[in-house]
């Protein structure tokens, strides 16, 4: 992505906002709400048309993609408030995220995959998505990400209303998502963990980045510190 705008209306959310992310690699997207995070992945994914700049995903275009096409092209996202279908089973969910694919076999075999990285979802199998709880809908809508097969895999504030011990096992569980092999593209207002986890990360304020450097240099800079870490760490 490099210079980058993106308005709502006569807004604008995003002002030449340039971000990489290498293969296999872990980065984050921190700032306060209103800040663009979302703009950014919602922009990456075609929900957004950006005013201006450019969008490249393996070398190619994609900032004319429509949703679907950006999904067929290797890049899944589990937006922020998890979006699960409330009527719909959680198998049903976990489907809907192969949408794009034909390859029966390789879809079970994802599937298998998603319920082995998240066992609570296999004991809700055939439960409707709109009584699990808050943790249980966000990893129902990590699992139907990752049933795209994505070779990207952006979220939005996964661990926005979990309990501590809650947003430890999603914080642990895409550290091992991305051991396997998917990059991870991580917006969370939880600085300190996704810091902790990434090897790079940017610092979004009003729709500008304003730091951008690896994981562990951005937890000791003193300004990040006052502003997103409550104090020294």
């Amino acid at each position: 992505m490099h210079g980058l705008d993106a308005h709502y209306g006569r807004i604008q959310a995003l002002s030449g906002i340039s971000i990489r992310v290498e293969e296999s690699e872990i980065v984050t997207l921190i700032g306060a709400n209103g800040a663009g995070k979302t703009t950014t992945l919602r922009a990456i994914s075609g929900l957004v048309r950006p005013s201006r700049g450019e969008i490249t995903f393996g070398g190619r275009s994609i900032l004319r993609n429509s949703p679907d096409h950006t999904v067929r092209a290797g890049i899944g996202h589990s937006p922020e408030g998890r979006r699960v279908f409330a009527r719909m089973s959680v198998r049903e969910n976990l489907e809907l995220g192969a949408f794009t694919r034909d390859a029966k076999g390789e879809i079970a075999g994802d599937l298998a995959y998603v319920l082995k990285t998240f066992p609570r979802l296999q004991e809700r199998l055939e439960q409707k998505a709109g009584t699990l709880s808050g943790g249980e809908q966000q990893m129902l809508a990590m699992g139907r990400a990752l049933m795209s097969r994505p070779k990207l895999l952006m979220l939005d504030e996964p661990s926005l209303g979990l309990s501590p011990l809650l947003v430890a096992t999603i914080f642990a569980v895409i550290k091992e998502i991305n051991a396997r092999g998917t990059t991870i593209l991580l917006v969370e207002q939880n600085a300190r963990q996704a810091l902790q986890i990434a090897v790079r990360g940017y610092v979004l304020e009003v729709g500008k980045i304003t730091h951008e450097d690896s994981g562990a240099n951005l937890m000791a800079s003193p300004a990040v510190q006052a502003a997103y870490l409550g104090g020294a760490a």
